[in-house]
Order: structure tokens, then sequence, then C-alpha cells
């Protein structure tokens, strides 16, 4: 009877996970195998119609990305991207919960409201509207310092600006995500903590130093990861203000790989995402090494 009874539950456990597994087999598991053997084949798009001609070529896809010079100079942009864009978000969206866990108690609920509007905006619509205030002739940027009689640059037409603009605009989006998970951080670190470290004479920054960084590590890793692999993804921000110019100085690797794709080379772009795919799962397990918390 007991044998039984588990067997029936066993049953109505699968019955109810079947769907769910279904659809993860026909619409991720499945693709993402599919996509895995065409990155060790020639697939291009005029060979849908007759699969029969495509050859493996095993590696080669891989060799032929790696030692591209416009793959390698995506590589080099989402590098900067990340190692800039990530600290900068960060200690960016941690100063300003800090500043609203300790400082403004009145307004806090706006300031949230207001630094998380962004967050929810549509991506394109943001950078249409940077694309406008950093217009090198027309933009509200330049027009504001010529009013000072500075010449502003072409902060998404010259190559030395570009990509440091499409950073500032990502942190500026993307503070507010994380100024509310740090927020929910701060506050649930003891009060007690800072009333004994300021009894024994420590200062603000030694408090924070010595107690806030270290009782905000998970929070500050699981900001990390997440805005990392979002950094590494980067597509929209070129796409619509710069269209990876100028002379690929904001080209990333998403926007080179949907260009692959457009293109048609199937079997390179498949090559290129799991590329990608590693490059972020190292770059989350660095992640993890270097903001873990103590043990």
């Amino acid at each position: 009877m007991a044998g039984r009874s588990k067997t029936r539950q066993t049953l109505v456990a699968w019955s109810f996970a079947l769907p769910f597994l279904l659809l993860f087999v026909v619409f991720l598991a499945g693709p993402i195998a599919a996509a895995f053997v065409t990155s060790f084949t020639d697939l291009r798009v005029t060979d849908i119609k007759n699969p029969l001609s495509v050859d493996f070529v095993g590696i080669g896809n891989y060799l032929d990305v790696l030692g591209d010079q416009r793959f390698q100079k995506a590589a080099q942009n989402t590098a900067v991207f990340v190692l800039v864009g990530i600290p900068l978000t960060m200690a960016l969206a941690l100063a300003a919960a800090t500043g609203l866990n300790q400082g403004i108690v009145r307004f806090r609920t706006i300031f949230r409201v207001g630094f998380y509007l962004p967050v929810v905006t549509s991506i394109v619509a943001i950078a249409v509207v940077w694309r406008l205030l950093l217009g090198s002739e027309a933009g509200l940027v330049n027009g504001i310092l010529a009013g000072f009689g500075i010449d502003g640059p072409g902060w998404l037409t010259d190559e030395r600006y570009a990509l440091w603009s499409i950073i500032a605009m990502a942190a500026w989006r993307n503070l507010g995500f994380l100024m509310v998970i740090f927020l929910a951080g701060l506050q649930t670190i003891p009060g007690d903590l800072y009333e004994a470290a300021e009894v024994d004479g420590a200062n603000r920054w030694q408090r924070f130093r010595g107690i806030t960084l270290p009782m905000m590590r998970p929070t500050l890793l699981f900001g990390a990861v997440t805005t990392g692999i979002g950094y590494v993804q980067f597509f929209e921000e070129p796409f619509v203000m710069t269209e990876g110019g100028p002379l690929n100085a904001t080209l990333s690797l998403a926007l080179y790989g949907y260009r692959q794709f457009s293109f048609g080379n199937y079997g390179y772009t498949a090559a290129l995402s799991f590329i990608l795919f590693l490059a972020i799962a190292l770059l989350t397990l660095l992640m993890f090494r270097l903001i873990r918390p103590a043990t």
C-alpha cells in the first residue's frame, strides 16, 4: 500500500510538471541544443530549403569568430562597457541608497520613484532622448556648453567619446534598480552595530567600511551579477544611438551577432552566441570570487 501511494504521488507530481517540461523542451532546451549543433556547421540562409547541403565544420566557426577583427573590436568595447559600467552603476546606486537611508526621510518615496522611473521606461525611448540630448549640433548638452563659450564635442559622433557617453546613459538608467535593492539591504543592517561603533569612536567612513560594506556583501553580489549579465549583452543603446559607430567605436558583441544573423550567417552567429554565453559565465564566476560573503 505504501508503495502504491508513493507511485501515485509521483505520477500526480509529474502530471503537474509535464506542461512546463514540454514548454521548456520545445521553446528553450530544444532551440539551445539546435543552436549548439548549428555552431559546428556552415548553415546559412540559403541552406534553409536544402538542409542536406549543410556541412560539418567542427570548431571552424569558433576560430573564425575569434580571429575576426570586428569581433575583437566588439569584445574590446563590451569589456570596457562592463569593467567601467558595473562599478560606476553600483557606486552611484549605493551612494543614492545610503543617502535615502540616512539623510532623506520625508520625501523618500518620491525619490525612490524618481530614481526607479528610468528602469521601467522603454530603453528605446531613453536612447532616443539621450541621442537628442547629446547631438553635436542641436543637442541640449552642447547648447548649454555653448552658453558658457565652450565648443562641445560630438558626443556620439566622435570615437573618443561615443562609448563613454553610452556608459553614462546606461549607469543613469540602471542605478535606480540597484538603488532599491541596496536600500533594502541597508535597512536590514541592525542599528546597534552603528551605535556601538560610534561609541568606540569610529567616524562615518570607518562605519561605512567596517560595517556597511561587509554586511552588504550578499546584496552587492546580487547587484553585480545581475548588472553584469545585462551589460555583457548591451544592444539597444548602440543600436539606437550610434548604430555601432563611429568606426565601430560602440559596436557590442550582441549588436555584432545581430548583424551576422541578419546577413544569414547562422552557424557563425551560433558560435558567437555561445562565446558570449561563456563570457557571461566567466564574469559571473569572477563576481562570486571577488564579492562573495565571508564564511
